[in-house]
């Protein structure tokens, strides 16, 4: 038998699994990870996630050899991990940390961004057309021209720099640094369709491109194991480790989108909808764009910032925190909610609006309006959100896949049918898919995610339907309304 490691560096936790040959998860394991805060800075230590690394993979080995018979490390077959965009990660020329890592989420950069815009030949719009993603302070490029201004004693000593939390990873395992072409069409420096770095772009930002890492397809073979690697995490020397994928990439590839109209909608405390198509959506605002790498195209998602942390905000005011309370109140309500509507825009919007000053609301409350009409509204709020996001997509649907926390919310699940009018293919087993999804590039068995996939699908109910189509023009007209109001109070 042989098997894959496969390991996700997220921003709270690193977690591992070890993939039998068939598809079956032999030993899992996982560390939380610390974020570091400062004002409007998001961070963390590299050097955090090696450790968490040596420790998860000691743990997978240790698993897999009390638990399966003569399991020995040189069985591993492959490593390979997903892991958070989008970051900044300045090495030296020992391939160490000179900076704690700038994450996707930190935005300093603004300033800079604004001044690649005016360097740039074509500005923003000739960015957008290049990258396949707007011209942001949260993109690596600026953010290393801000390291270069406001630390520029630090940034003498960087010598490479990576994109994505798991290439530092693979540097400490390997010596090598590169990156995947999905992660690192999040870099604000990568020409999306050829794959490759823009040196003109570099140039006008005043960042030497040789920093940059090398870039493959996630399946590529880019290194093996070294014996000082190996002792600390307990695989083998000479183990294989592939290039692998960025986490929006990876979770699109789990969910088995692979062409137009093929559709995954991701909920868990904020969300996306994902989809996959011969072009950069260069046309929609807020759409990111990735290159694939696993097959041709490129993945499109658009994302939105209310998703689980509405049900969670409802769970919390009408059902005391209570889960399995907060399901109850929400399937008492009927569909329409007893005529109540709620914009569910708690913390700003990404899509279907961009603004992120526009707070939420509930309109219709009557004197027989329940929590229970008030916790569903909430939910079909957000599922009205979606609809409007699906509705900027080109490609009409024939297959829509959903994965997240929020999918465990089954009532949530028959929402979304119905307010899409579209059958929901739900994953019980989505928190493995990804890991498994991962093992098969190792294993070069394409469709091994597919066999041990789990799914419940969710039906429309033609007379919720009809209630959901009558309800969703009025919805359409709950933002600009509460925009308007929204500035007054500003």
């Amino acid at each position: 038998m042989r098997y894959a490691a496969a390991f996700d560096s997220g921003t709270t936790a690193l977690k591992g699994v070890l993939v039998a040959e068939d598809g079956r998860i032999v030993a899992s394991a996982s560390s939380d990870l610390t974020l570091i805060i400062q004002g409007d800075f998001r961070e963390q230590d590299p050097k955090e996630w090696w450790q968490a690394f040596c420790e998860v993979s000691r743990s997978l080995v240790a698993q897999a050899r009390e638990n399966q018979p003569g399991f020995t490390a040189e069985q591993v077959a492959g490593i390979i991990f997903s892991g958070q965009m989008q970051d900044v990660i300045a090495l030296d020329a020992e391939l160490q940390p000179v900076y704690n890592a700038i994450l996707y989420s930190d935005g300093r950069a603004n300033d800079e961004a604004e001044q690649l815009g005016n360097a740039y030949r074509g500005g923003a719009a000739r960015f957008l057309e290049t990258v396949g993603n707007r011209l942001e302070g949260c993109l690596p490029l600026p953010k290393l021209m801000w390291l270069r201004d406001h630390e520029p004693d630090l940034f003498a000593r960087v010598r490479h720099v990576l994109i994505s939390s798991k290439d530092y990873l693979i540097a400490q395992l390997t010596g090598m640094c590169i990156g995947d072409v999905a992660a690192c069409s999040t870099a604000g420096a990568m020409t999306i369709r050829e794959g490759q770095w823009d040196t003109e772009l570099c140039e006008a930002a005043g960042i030497d491109s040789a920093v940059l890492p090398e870039l493959h397809k996630p399946q590529d073979h880019i290194g093996t194991v070294t014996a000082a690697a190996a002792a600390l995490t307990g695989f083998a020397t000479g183990t294989v480790v592939y290039a692998g994928i960025g986490d929006a990439g990876a979770t699109t590839f789990a969910s088995g989108v692979a062409k137009p109209g093929q559709y995954n909608i991701n909920i868990g405390t904020s969300g996306w909808i994902a989809t996959v198509s011969p072009e950069p959506f260069v046309n929609k605002p807020g759409a990111a764009n990735l290159k694939f790498g696993v097959a041709s195209g490129f993945v499109n998602a658009v994302p939105f910032l209310n998703a689980g942390d509405v049900h969670k905000w409802v769970t919390g005011v009408f059902a005391g925190g209570d889960y399995a309370e907060a399901h109850e109140l929400i399937a008492a309500s009927a569909p329409g909610a007893n005529g109540v509507l709620c914009l569910p825009y708690l913390v700003g919007e990404r899509f279907p609006v961009m603004n992120a000053t526009i707070r939420g609301a509930y309109v219709g409350i009557t004197p027989d309006t329940t929590q229970a009409d008030m916790a569903r509204a909430a939910l079909e709020g957000v599922a009205f959100s979606i609809r409007q996001g699906m509705e900027s997509f080109d490609a009409a649907p024939f297959s829509i896949s959903l994965i997240g926390g929020g999918a465990r919310e089954s009532a949530w699940c028959q929402i979304l049918a119905d307010v899409l009018a579209h059958p929901i293919d739900v994953y019980a087993n989505a928190d493995i898919l990804p890991a498994v999804a991962l093992a098969s590039l190792a294993f070069d068995q394409p469709n091994l995610a597919a066999t041990i996939a789990e799914t419940t699908t969710y039906v429309p109910d033609p007379a919720a339907v009809r209630i959901y189509n009558e309800r969703y023009p009025r919805f359409r007209k709950l933002y600009p309304a509460v925009a308007s109001l929204n500035d007054q109070v500003q």
